[in-house]
């Protein structure tokens, strides 16, 4: 008998652990190739990992709700032959080798180091102390030990100096090899203020509402925790200013009314506005290419590659962005057939982790609420996020070889939220005014 060690394959460029949801496969059981073993989430996405290999369920490691690090064994599985090297999930693995360091490698373990570690004091939430902390390094605080008070001299390399993966990295490194000691500090900026912490355990939120009769305690799930840090985060990251525009689509509206039968007969898709809509965006983006940007400490990086991410809303009330990666070179059709399957793939958590990756520049459709306009947050690292409104028919001035005419239009709004660090009032509203621009100079005679 052989056996072969499950480790938890890596997901994305940006992704470095996962959420085990639920063991498919119990020790004891028997499981094939590509049958699925486990159930995992990141912050991006849902994913079912298969087995690499025949054989029984030796070992599980991990439980369910643990978070583990890309790279760590979670299973062992035992196979009839020869034994084989740790080796993460065939369809989830990286091109490059994935097998963690031997033993003998020399990349600091904390967990099995000889320098004892000071136990934390509590755990450390969003806004310990004066500064911000994201998920990953609070959570790489909790696993090593490092306590509040120590996590705040830890010198930050990000935006208001605040600690990234790298700082943690790098001072656990120092930490292994040399007694711990308080590196002087930078100079904090001033922090949004306090709010109640996302992660505040359910428990304390019912003890702060005992004396309340007529209130339910609801927990969020973990998306809907997920959601609620990157809305914080991106409002901590970036100043917003949100631009609007009024477009008068007549001419869409009613091309589109002429053809959607047809379009689905002639494709076998159904033609939304949200396609209409995102051509019109990348062909601004053309015209204004600084949008399409994102800010790394005092640079700017241009993305030559336009990937539009839309926002859709799952059946549990919860958002997810799905990316169309290079949107400037698909037609009006494979804009369609890429938005339709996307959205019926979210809905039906069908998504794969590089459909939620690499996004440049995010569309949003308010108006299938039925609301007129919205001041969406901008989903970072991006810089900018545009939102569009209900179609609703008004009165409105037109221009005509007789005058101006009082005439029954189809009138939206749209709006932009953008990173007042890089894009100024004269860039951001000259882009949105050209997406309006192309919207209403839509050929109404356009052919399919």
């Amino acid at each position: 008998m052989a056996q072969v060690e499950l480790i938890m394959p890596k997901m994305g460029e940006s992704i470095m652990e996962a959420t085990i949801l639920n063991w498919v496969k119990q020790e004891g059981e028997r499981i094939e190739v590509d049958e699925t073993l486990l159930e995992i989430a990141t912050d991006k996405v849902d994913s079912e990992v298969p087995s690499p290999v025949a054989g029984v369920v030796k070992k599980i490691l991990f439980s369910v709700n643990d978070t583990v690090e890309i790279g760590k064994v979670i299973a062992i599985i035992e196979t009839d032959g020869a034994s084989t090297n740790a080796q993460p999930s065939p369809s989830l693995a990286e091109p490059a080798a994935a097998a963690p360091a031997p033993a003998a490698a020399t990349s600091p373990q904390p967990a099995s180091a000889p320098t004892p570690q000071p136990q934390p004091a509590a755990a450390v939430s969003a806004n310990s102390g004066d500064r911000f902390y994201s998920p990953l390094v609070r959570n790489i605080a909790k696993e090593e030990g490092i306590s509040v008070s120590e996590l705040e001299h830890i010198p930050g390399s990000g935006k208001d100096n605040r600690v990234t993966k790298q700082d943690m990295l790098a001072y656990l490194e120092h930490r292994s090899t040399a007694p711990a000691t308080a590196p002087q500090q930078l100079p904090t900026a001033p922090t949004l203020p306090k709010g109640p912490a996302i992660d505040q355990p359910i428990a304390d939120a019912r003890a702060n509402h005992s004396g309340e009769s007529n209130v339910e305690i609801i927990e969020m799930d973990r998306m809907r925790r997920l959601i609620a840090d990157h809305m914080v985060n991106s409002k901590h990251t970036s100043p917003h200013v949100t631009s609007f525009v009024e477009a008068d689509v007549t001419n869409l509206v009613q091309w589109r009314e002429r053809n959607k039968k047809a379009f689905e007969s002639k494709f076998g898709e159904k033609i939304t506005y949200t396609p209409i809509f995102i051509e019109a965006i990348v062909r601004a983006i053309h015209d204004y290419p600084l949008i399409n940007v994102s800010v790394d400490g005092n640079t700017i990086v241009r993305k030559k590659n336009i990937n539009i991410g839309m926002a859709t809303a799952l059946p549990s009330g919860n958002l997810i962005v799905p990316v169309i990666k290079d949107a400037d070179h698909l037609s009006l059709i494979g804009l369609t057939k890429a938005v339709n399957d996307l959205a019926n793939r979210a809905r039906h958590n069908k998504l794969k982790p590089e459909d939620v990756q690499g996004g440049t520049f995010t569309v949003t459709n308010v108006g299938t609420f039925g609301n007129v306009m919205g001041t969406p947050i901008i989903n970072q690292p991006q810089a900018a996020i545009m939102a569009v409104g209900a179609i609703r028919k008004k009165p409105a001035v037109v221009e005509t070889e007789f005058g101006d005419l009082i005439a029954v239009r189809h009138m939206m709004f749209l709006s932009m939220s953008y990173d007042h660090r890089v894009v100024d009032g004269f860039l951001g509203g000259s882009f949105l005014r050209k997406v309006a621009d192309y919207l209403e100079a839509f050929d109404a005679k356009r052919a399919l």
